[in-house]
């Protein structure tokens, strides 16, 4: 069963984040707290959602997405960025991992959203290949960058409105 996260599910989403950061070899790179994730996804105009997928017996929460909308300047329409799937390894191969993709499409198509985007980790083999078999192309030639830290300090200094540069 797939659903909309609820602000009951904030503790449980913090715990598979940190499941999510040990399976991706970056324990210590996920940072968010639980009061960040509450403020974020419950606020009054929240610019991150989530879904859970729950066991259809048990009801237990085993696998959540975060994502947000984005916009393509080509097709002139928003889409569905997302941040993070994850299903714990227990429930893996059970449907839970296509369950959220499709309620994520679905959530495409009911708004006219063009695009459903996400990256994956080049030596994750087994989402890779999940992925490709659920229609996902690579997009090959595009680079994943990101800038963070001293060096956004550093850029942000650089700003116009700043009265520098």
């Amino acid at each position: 069963m797939i659903r909309p996260a609820t602000v009951e599910d904030v503790s449980e989403i913090h715990a598979m984040i940190r499941e999510l950061a040990v399976y991706e070899r970056e324990p210590d790179q996920a940072k968010a707290t639980p009061e960040q994730l509450r403020e974020a996804l419950f606020c009054e105009h929240p610019a991150v959602f989530g879904l859970i997928a729950q066991d259809d017996t048990t009801g237990v929460p085993v696998g959540f997405a975060l994502w947000f909308r984005n916009f393509s300047t080509w097709t002139g329409t928003h889409g569905v960025y997302l941040e993070d799937l994850f299903v714990r390894p227990e429930a893996r191969g059970a449907g839970h991992g296509r369950a959220l993709l499709a309620e994520l499409a679905a959530i495409c198509a009911a708004h006219g959203y063009q695009r459903l985007e996400w990256s994956v980790l080049d030596w994750n083999t087994p989402a890779r290949e999940f992925y490709r078999s659920l229609g996902a192309e690579p997009m090959d030639g595009w680079t994943v960058n990101r800038v963070c830290g001293d060096a956004l300090k550093e850029l942000a200094a650089l700003a116009p409105s700043r009265g520098e540069g």
